[in-house]
């Protein structure tokens, strides 16, 4: 078969001689021409640590791709730090960054005739749209994860970056001092790499490799090791037999693909974040995918693990004792996964496990299944009449899972923010965060800022906090976002008033504004919209095109 059957289309075209100059102006010689070229997108940028050595990851994966006669060239694409831009309105921009990539990629690949994809990888939203825009192209694809950060380290106490949103809270609540709030904020991420808990990067980087698309340990190889150097080479060498094989991302990611990575998922407490990326990763694959396949996963798989931000440990302590593939050994011996599904290695999980040792009870970062945190799973899909499209709760179990209590009601994050700070939210408070949905936000902001405030202040297990907007993986205690219909589409959260009860429960997965049919009607025909914030640019096309959370926030449907 003909290896490099995009490529020619420009390479071997007689009638394309200006493209052949071009490329020989590249440094390519005539034999080079004949070969596949693979395409090397790098989210590597200097401003955040999740991507600031991925272009010195993508030179390596090249190095792999050359070592096996192919052509490797790179490009790059945008990415926004969550952890940067949390708070502030940059956070907008966020989620529709997911695709901006996925277009970004579909566009550079097709238009330059690239035979394969290899996408290096590093904050959240560049694995699902690396992901998407792989579904769309359908072209053999591999995903190299950029790698989970060290731990910081401030008078004997392991720091991350939820650590310092944290101790913002403490400060306010008086429980820290101005210097140790200080030393928190500058020992708290140490170099290179993402996020270190279970928050959305590490998420979605275990998930991709549950799905096939990754190499085993690409999600748990620390950013700054000798393993992650040797899997960019190992990936770049890879392409050579995804080519040969014309083995596609569409013969990897299948639903059942996606049922074992949203049960690793359930397995390691991951981020709510988790359903909105599927969801879009799904329609790109046209692999059907409902809210009901989440809740169905969850109610049958435990949640084991004792990771941040719910727990103490960190991806590198999970590293230490056998990575996600050793997670993923114990769940094939125990029926928790489907062994069938194909990989990136030409191989089945259960053929790429074979030899793995599964996690031992001898460890602490994941609990045996005798003994989980929870019996169920944490991410729980909860309806009733302030979600009737259906919304995504984060419960642990360790906060409890049932909430009832009085509205305290925000119109923006930064309103809460500021309310959060002066006081305004009591113990027994269910804090109402709207108008922060994706078309309202817009862009679907996440709220880490309030809720590390309120943890910081002691209230974690006190209040409740629900919203339209969606949260950071590194958001604990009793929330639930992504809530649909959102308030700027007229959802009954924009009709919730302060004083309100409304009543959560995590066992029934209801939501629910306790008011009659006719005070929520009298409430409705004197609602108006408010006008969309911005009128130009690109968070105005993203509310004018994006879908509800429900539908994962895509914008090609």
């Amino acid at each position: 078969m003909e290896l490099n059957k995009y490529s020619k289309t420009v390479t071997q075209d007689p009638s394309q001689p200006a493209a052949q100059a071009m490329l020989h102006a590249i440094g390519l010689t005539r034999d080079d021409l004949k070969k596949p070229q693979i395409g090397i997108v790098s989210m590597g940028f200097e401003g955040n640590p999740c991507n600031m050595h991925l272009n010195i990851l993508a030179a390596k994966v090249k190095k792999g791709i050359h070592e096996t006669g192919f052509i490797g060239l790179q490009f790059n694409t945008i990415g926004v730090s969550d952890g940067i831009s949390m708070g502030t309105p940059g956070m907008r921009y966020s989620l529709p960054s997911r695709d901006i990539i996925a277009d970004s990629i579909e566009t550079v690949v097709n238009a330059q005739s690239y035979d394969g994809l290899v996408a290096v990888v590093g904050c959240d939203k560049n694995m699902p749209g690396a992901l998407m825009a792989m579904g769309r192209l359908n072209r053999p694809s591999i995903m190299v994860y950029g790698g989970t950060i060290a731990s910081g380290m401030y008078k004997n106490q392991k720091l991350d970056i939820i650590s310092a949103f944290e101790a913002l809270g403490q400060k306010i609540a008086g429980t820290i001092s101005e210097d140790d709030y200080q030393g928190v904020i500058e020992n708290a991420c140490p170099g290179a790499g993402a996020c270190g808990g279970m928050y959305t990067a590490n998420t979605m980087a275990s998930a991709i490799e549950a799905m096939g698309l990754s190499l085993p340990y690409s999600a748990s190889n620390p950013a700054n090791s000798n393993e992650k150097t040797e899997e960019c080479l190992v990936a770049g060498r890879v392409m050579k037999s995804l080519i040969e094989k014309d083995l596609k991302p569409k013969d990897i990611l299948i639903q059942e693909s996606l049922k074992n990575a949203f049960a690793l998922i359930t397995v390691l407490g991951g981020s709510t974040n988790a359903v909105l990326h599927f969801m879009a990763i799904a329609h790109a694959f046209d692999i059907p995918f409902t809210l009901d396949e989440f809740q169905q996963i969850s109610d049958r798989t435990p949640f084991l693990a004792d990771l941040k931000p719910s727990g103490k440990y960190m991806m590198e302590d999970l590293h230490q004792v056998g990575g996600i593939p050793a997670v993923m050994k114990m769940m094939l011996d125990n029926g928790m996964l489907n062994g069938d599904c194909m990989t990136v290695t030409g191989k089945t999980i259960a053929e790429n496990l074979q030899d793995v040792m599964p996690v031992t009870e001898d460890q602490e970062v994941i609990k045996p299944l005798s003994a989980p945190v929870k019996s169920s799973g944490h991410i729980q899909i909860l309806y009733g009449n302030l979600a009737e499209d259906g919304a995504v709760a984060k419960i642990t179990g360790k906060e409890g899972e049932i909430f009832e209590g009085t509205a305290c009601v925000f119109n923006s994050e930064f309103e809460a923010n500021e309310g959060i700070g002066n006081g305004l939210v009591n113990k027994g408070d269910v804090i109402v965060i709207r108008f922060e949905g994706p078309k309202g936000g817009p862009g679907m902001a996440e709220m880490l800022k309030p809720t590390a405030a309120i943890i910081g202040a002691g209230l974690g297990t006190e209040v409740a906090l629900i919203t339209d907007g969606r949260f950071s993986g590194g958001t604990h205690g009793f929330v639930v976002g992504h809530i649909t219909p959102e308030a700027q589409t007229g959802g009954v959260i924009a009709l919730v008033q302060n004083g309100d009860i409304i009543s959560i429960n995590g066992v029934k997965n209801t939501i629910e504004l306790k008011i009659t049919d006719e005070e929520l009607e009298k409430r409705r025909a004197t609602w108006t919209p408010p006008e969309l914030k911005y009128n130009k640019g690109i968070l105005y096309k993203y509310a004018q095109m994006v879908s509800s959370a429900s539908a994962g926030c895509i914008t090609d449907y």
